[in-house]
């Protein structure tokens, strides 16, 4: 959600935001409605003051014994034109939410623009990429092991389900169980177990809905399935005023993700890398206005360290104006390096919203003594995708007979496996 009074104040800097972002001049449209409804807020002040004022007066004149009749007529006009102001403020309030909730937030001075994911700019790598003879995929490496079913996901579930088997599931939950360690006990996280269900509220408050409800899995109650763990952990200060010295909180979450994949026919089609369900470790961090950008380097570094301690090749980019979220500022993408494709693919994605979310969720903070509190800041990344992850340890650690060695790392949490045959 944009800050009204900052487009009131400099619509041109708002216009060139979204100009940024690919998208036409708003300001103008914007502010005729909030011109609209505000001179609607004004009338019934006026109307409100004014039938104060009479019914004073009547009063005054039936204890006076007199007749007020004229004065009493205008008091039920008056009652009646506010029912009908206060409706119009309300249906003039919901288009202007509308409009401000449809639009993305405003990049930062130091996002690169540019047109598509080819704009990105890297700013650092990690490790050698292996050097692999006819490097298979994952996919080949998994049902050649008889780990990795697609067919019987298939046959219960339909497209974009996979169901892992033996090592390979137990690997799974090791990644999970390894993530979150790596970040409770290191980086100072809160482990979380949050709802899977959340309202229509709480989606919105992560700008989830109105706009991205295609992307979603509703049920039949009307509660929606998470997309990432981001929802939930976010809105735990939802609607609340915290205390600004309490900041940052940092919570972290392993969870099953639900996501449509609408608009994603013919994309990865094949493997795991695109499903409807998957499970990933989210980071986020609720913020005062002045520690989000330092919180966005240190998130960024917490979730690369999971790619480190795993030994698995990774570079970082910075997304430009056209790839980046619909909610976020700043985003770091990482990709980390897949042999059988012979690329990079993203396996985690941080970003800083700033106080985009906040507004959403009217989430505050107040130092103590303030007089005025303040909307935080929210962040949120992966830490990581634990299926991606499956799929880069698969494929960079895929030996010649097809076997897999498994990271040093993540031994102890597959009981003292070393490779999987």
């Amino acid at each position: 959600m944009h800050d009204i009074k900052l487009i009131r104040e400099n619509p041109d800097a708002f216009d060139e935001a979204l100009k940024r972002r690919g998208l036409p001049p708003a300001s103008a449209e914007i502010l005729r409605l909030d011109e609209e409804f505000r001179a609607t807020q004004t009338a019934m002040q006026e109307a409100q003051a004014r039938r104060n004022e009479l019914s004073r007066k009547v009063g005054e004149i039936k204890r006076a014994g007199g007749k007020a009749e004229d004065l009493m007529r205008e008091v039920v006009d008056l009652k009646e034109k506010l029912a009908e102001l206060e409706n119009r403020a309300r249906l003039e309030e919901e288009e202007l939410k509308e409009i401000l909730s449809s639009l993305p937030n405003r990049p930062g001075p130091d996002v690169p623009d540019g047109k598509d994911e080819r704009d990105n700019k890297e700013i650092r790598r990690f490790g050698i990429t292996p050097e692999i003879r006819n490097p298979k995929q994952h996919f080949e490496l998994g049902e050649a092991l008889g780990l990795m079913d697609f067919s019987t996901a298939a046959k219960i579930a339909g497209a974009r389900f996979t169901m892992l088997r033996g090592a390979l599931a137990r690997m799974e939950r090791a990644l999970g169980a390894f993530m979150l360690d790596l970040h409770t006990k290191e980086f100072g996280y809160t482990e979380i177990s949050p709802p899977l269900l959340v309202r229509d509220e709480t989606a919105y408050g992560t700008n989830n809905l109105p706009k991205f409800a295609e992307d979603l899995f509703r049920t039949t109650t009307g509660l929606w399935l998470i997309p990432t763990a981001e929802v939930p952990l976010t809105n735990i200060v939802q609607g609340d005023i915290v205390n600004r010295e309490e900041l940052p909180y940092r919570f972290t979450a392993m969870t099953p993700c639900f996501r449509s994949e609408a608009g994603a026919a013919g994309k990865d089609t094949r493997g795991m890398l695109r499903q409807h369900q998957f499970y990933k470790v989210e980071l986020v961090s609720i913020t005062a206005p002045d520690q989000s950008e330092a919180e966005h380097e240190r998130m960024t570094s917490c979730a690369e360290e999971v790619l480190k301690r795993l030994g698995l090749p990774f570079r970082t980019v910075v997304l430009c104006t056209a790839d980046m979220g619909f909610g976020a500022r700043k985003t770091y993408d990482i990709e980390v390096w897949l042999p059988g494709q012979n690329t990079y693919r993203e396996i985690s994605s941080c970003s800083n919203c700033w106080d985009f979310q906040a507004r959403r969720m009217n989430a505050r903070c107040k130092a103590p003594g303030a007089k005025n509190t303040e909307f935080v800041h929210t962040l949120n990344g992966s830490g990581v995708a634990i299926g991606r992850t499956i799929i880069a340890i698969m494929e960079n650690y895929q030996q010649p007979d097809g076997s897999i060695v498994i990271p040093e790392a993540l031994r102890p949490y597959m009981g003292g496996l070393e490779i999987i045959r």
